[in-house]
């Protein structure tokens, strides 16, 4: 037999090497069980949950990647199953919903594909809501139009005035980063969102260096990180949070004291919205993750399958016997 390669482990450090994975692996299931007792599973405590919101109007807000979508290597393919779809169609049927993400408004409507829902794109800055508005007053940055079939749309953005120079730094980033393999530069209309899910480790330090490098020269905008992203966006007062409480507004319950918001979401960026529902002292915060992490959400779901299931049970709950609910044999 001939010699090991200095590549090749022997049989000693192989079985130390098992031992290891697996006391790291038991340390993270104890550390996440200890994490769950202060953010218990909304599918476990389901029942507890929608007691509480008898009598009470829900409104549903949604992330997209990581919540309705898996969390993939190219932006551009974080497609929704067909079944998660008709969970959030199902959904919305029933209480006014609305997605919210940190991708531009069109990218989010093309993935999401529904018609009956609310999209908040570039994490709140460009609002679109095609079903209209119960709130009379007008908003600032709003423009209210009428579709082809009659109905009201309320078009809500609040950073307009910074399109040029996003599109300018867009331009910046692109040109440096060129050097930096793996690197995507996405442009979300009023945010910009530089992926470095792909990017070789060793060179981590040196793309955040030129993107931070890049914005310093624009004082009016601001650099902060994501799940394997930095995002870059205009220093206003206005995030998933605030886009929470308008939406909250347009859909008519700004003066109502019987609604509760349900907002699930997996990213920092989701974090505003957390705290919103946390100071209005209503509602449920829902953070999606398998593993521990500091959070202000009270809940918690592993992945987008288990939200599927919320939806889902969400919707039999609001109408026990629909049938078409069945048919998704979750």
């Amino acid at each position: 037999m001939g010699a090991l390669s200095p590549s090749q482990p022997s049989n000693l450090e192989s079985i130390l090497l098992s031992t290891r994975f697996h006391e790291n692996e038991e340390a993270m299931l104890d550390s996440y069980s200890e994490w769950l007792v202060k953010h218990p599973s909304a599918l476990d405590l389901f029942e507890q949950m929608i007691e509480a919101a008898h009598g009470k109007k829900i409104v549903v807000f949604l992330d997209y990647d990581g919540t309705l979508s898996p969390i993939v290597q190219d932006p551009d393919k974080a497609f929704m199953s067909d079944k998660m779809r008709s969970a959030v169609n199902e959904v919305a049927n029933f209480f006014p919903t609305a997605i919210v993400s940190g991708r531009c408004l069109e990218k989010v409507n093309g993935f999401v594909q529904l018609k009956n829902v609310a999209y908040a794109g570039s994490h709140g800055m460009d609002i679109l809501t095609p079903f209209g508005s119960l709130n009379n007053e007008k908003h600032p940055h709003e423009s209210r139009s009428v579709d082809k079939q009659g109905n009201e749309v309320v078009h809500f953005q609040p950073a307009q005035e910074f399109l040029p120079t996003i599109q300018e730094i867009i331009q910046v980033l692109e040109e440096r980063l060129k050097t930096v393999k793996g690197a995507i530069v996405e442009d979300n209309k009023f945010c910009i969102s530089v992926h470095f899910r792909r990017v070789h480790e060793e060179d981590l330090d040196t793309l955040k260096e030129m993107v931070n490098s890049t914005v310093e020269a624009y004082p009016n905008f601001r650099v902060s990180g994501g799940k394997k992203v930095l995002e870059i966006r205009p220093c206003i007062n206005w995030d998933k949070g605030r886009a929470l409480e308008y939406l909250l507004d347009t859909f008519g319950f700004s003066s109502c004291g019987d609604f509760l918001p349900i907002y699930i979401g997996d990213d920092k960026t989701d974090e505003d919205a957390f705290k919103v529902i946390q100071r209005i002292g209503r509602g449920y915060a829902i953070i999606v993750s398998s593993i521990p992490r500091e959070t202000k959400a009270s809940y918690s779901l592993r992945d987008p399958g288990e939200v599927m299931s919320f939806l889902i049970r969400l919707t039999k709950w609001k109408k026990p016997s629909t049938d078409c609910i069945d048919l998704l044999k979750i």
